[in-house]
């Protein structure tokens, strides 16, 4: 009788450990080490830009699903060499890191746009009635009825055919004078601070930064208004910005994105939005779809 107490008192007081345990959820990182090849993509090298600055590569992927006339105009930018020798001219805390030619808005000491087209339409939004790949985040959003991920870019809807791809971190935007058509490509910024969803629906967005963010978020900020560098001395020199379908194999970044239609990047969601660990404590529930980063691999290391 002793024996069969003693038992059931230990079971007993070893049932909020085993509680414990059943909380605990998986890390991302150990849902992403049982993650499956066909979970993950290679970008389009048509669509990967690598832009080469001292400090080391940024590689973006453009957004030609959602800014084709934008993307095309870039890749024509791209392939004349327009961008090689431009700068990092801007960067503002909390907000953006912009580059392009520091004598763009002067029309005779600007940099030639060669074949590229100087104005553009505005491709804000995307209502073109095709159909696309889109994960819905269950938690909803303040700007939009409707928010997921479509092929790894951030997007919202409003439920009525209209679509865009929002400006979490990361997002490449195009940037634009007052005319809404004045924007071409010739000049982009990265957002590096909390999203500046207000500028959702009012710039095109070419694409978004996959490697390299912590390059653009590092460099000091201007001390002109808007973050503009009020030195050419402070300004960064890009070396040279290559279309990856340009560059030879031994050259090339090699990269993958999880799908954001698999199985294991709603796990990772899932475990962002209930986080349970030995640190946390009260799982938050909810998650912001900017606070959702797209997970990215090198295929040739090993998780």
């Amino acid at each position: 009788m002793l024996a069969r107490t003693c038992l059931a008192l230990a079971l007993l007081l070893a049932l909020p450990a085993l509680a414990d345990e059943a909380k605990k959820s998986p890390t991302p990182k150990e849902l992403l080490a049982k993650s499956t090849s066909a979970e993950w993509r290679t970008p389009d090298p048509q669509n990967l830009v690598y832009m080469d600055l001292p400090q080391g590569r940024v590689v973006i992927e453009l957004a030609q699903d959602w800014s084709p006339l934008h993307a095309a105009n870039i890749r024509t930018l791209i392939r004349e060499h327009y961008f090689d020798g431009t700068q990092i001219i801007r960067v503002q805390d909390n907000f953006v890191t912009q580059w392009g030619d520091p004598d763009g808005d002067d029309k005779k000491k600007a940099k030639s746009l060669g074949t590229a087209k100087e104005t553009l339409a505005s491709e804000f939004t995307r209502k073109d009635g095709k159909p696309y790949p889109f994960t819905k985040l269950q938690d909803g959003d303040v700007y939009a009825p409707e928010v997921g991920f479509s092929d790894g870019f951030p997007v919202a809807r409003d439920g009525k055919g209209e679509a865009w791809i929002t400006h979490c971190y990361g997002t490449v935007g195009v940037a634009r004078d007052t005319g809404a058509e004045s924007g071409n490509g010739s000049s982009l910024y990265a957002i590096i601070g909390q999203a500046p969803r207000n500028l959702d629906r009012n710039l095109a967005v070419a694409g978004k930064v996959i490697k390299g963010m912590e390059i653009l978020s590092a460099y000091p900020r201007g001390g002109e208004p808007m973050g503009f560098y009020d030195k050419p001395g402070q300004r960064v020199m890009i070396k040279s910005v290559r279309l990856a379908a340009d560059v030879p194999e031994a050259e090339r970044t090699p990269i993958q994105v999880l799908r954001t239609d698999s199985k294991t990047f709603a796990a990772v969601v899932e475990a962002k939005r209930n986080r349970r660990d030995d640190f946390y404590t009260r799982p938050a529930g909810k998650i912001d779809l900017c606070n959702i980063s797209v997970p990215v691999r090198d295929p040739s290391k090993k998780p």
